[in-house]
């Protein structure tokens, strides 16, 4: 058994003092040797964190002992280390960038386990439509599914109009994502568009991998840690994605390591190396260029927030971000 576990996990539920819930959690998570990224917002909890396992479980019985939470779905992955390098617990507009006019408290997609999902994939009345971002469908995806040329929900209205023949078609619509939290405002916003039929995968891709084995899931699963990404399909794997220096096919994501750029792009390990981790002759010779570290996972650097100063927020000295 791995001695480190990485946990997913979000829930849309109404949280009134953001700042004091955002100090409370923070804590907790130091407190027990957490890391990870966890966003506060007042219509949710929206989390993925790495701890050994004996501290991911104290977490789980923690956010469950709170009535607000006991509803939370947990993705769990055994995983060697660590799969974060800091801890931020912050306070936001959105629990996932969106801007759509929705509240998946009211209204949202039918919602699939992963076993009746599974049932339904050789439906030919069934279309599946990917939820995510370009970068992230462009390394893996469902067999056959629609995806969109976004690089984030906020953009779901330009391509809508991409689906419109499914209006009135009688065709099931699936949509999907890493971990469903995307799925309950785009298949909200597609009711409210007037489509018909409208299912999400609840727990999205990393929960069906975990449940049901992945099958028909191509590629890999992009993630946003230290992995970059992970296998979800041990029934019928393939590799779909290709070096985007020298074509040959590879399933290894990494962002290029220019900040400037800082594309996610497929880069063959050969031609990680030969580039030194950049994407273009133009990143490897850029002046910022940052020393390659042989994955291409790049963390943020955030200098203006260090582990405890989320506890000065009662002063005022925190606040909410926009998503």
């Amino acid at each position: 058994m791995k001695p480190y576990q990485i946990l997913l996990y979000y829930l849309y539920t109404p949280i009134e003092d953001t700042l004091a819930y955002r100090e409370e959690h923070h804590r907790f998570c130091l407190e027990n040797n957490l890391l990870g990224r966890v966003i506060v917002a007042p219509e949710g909890l929206n989390g993925t964190v790495s701890g050994l396992v004996e501290d991911c479980q104290k977490y789980m019985d923690w956010l469950h002992a709170d009535p607000r939470f006991q509803a939370i779905q947990f993705k769990i992955e055994s995983h060697d280390q660590h799969a974060f390098h800091k801890l931020h617990v912050r306070v936001k507009e959105e629990i996932v960038n969106s801007d759509l006019p929705v509240d998946p408290l009211k209204e949202t997609g039918i919602h699939l386990e992963p076993n009746e999902f599974k049932e339904l994939l050789n439906d030919p009345d069934v279309v599946l439509v990917d939820m995510r971002s370009n970068y992230e469908h462009n390394v893996g995806k469902f067999k056959g599914a629609i995806t969109f040329d976004m690089e984030n929900l906020r953009e779901l209205p330009d391509h809508v109009a991409e689906i419109e023949h499914l209006k009135g078609s009688g065709k099931k619509i699936i949509t999907y994502c890493t971990g469903g939290i995307k799925c309950e405002k785009a298949s909200a916003y597609l009711l409210h568009q007037g489509f018909e039929n409208v299912y999400q995968l609840h727990g999205g891709i990393i929960r069906y991998g975990l449940e049901e084995g992945g099958e028909n899931f191509d590629g890999e699963c992009y993630v946003f840690d230290g992995r970059v990404t992970t296998s979800v399909n041990n029934v019928n794997p393939n590799v779909i994605s290709t070096c985007h220096l020298c074509g040959t096919t590879t399933s290894r994501m990494v962002n290029c390591a220019n900040p400037e750029c800082n594309e996610h792009l497929p880069i063959c390990e050969n031609c990680g190396w030969e580039m030194d981790g950049a994407c273009s002759e133009a990143c490897k010779a850029h002046p910022r260029k940052r020393p390659y570290n042989g994955v291409g996972y790049y963390p943020k650097k955030t200098e203006e927030y260090t582990p405890t100063m989320g506890f000065k927020s009662a002063l005022g000295s925190f606040k909410p971000e926009k998503v």
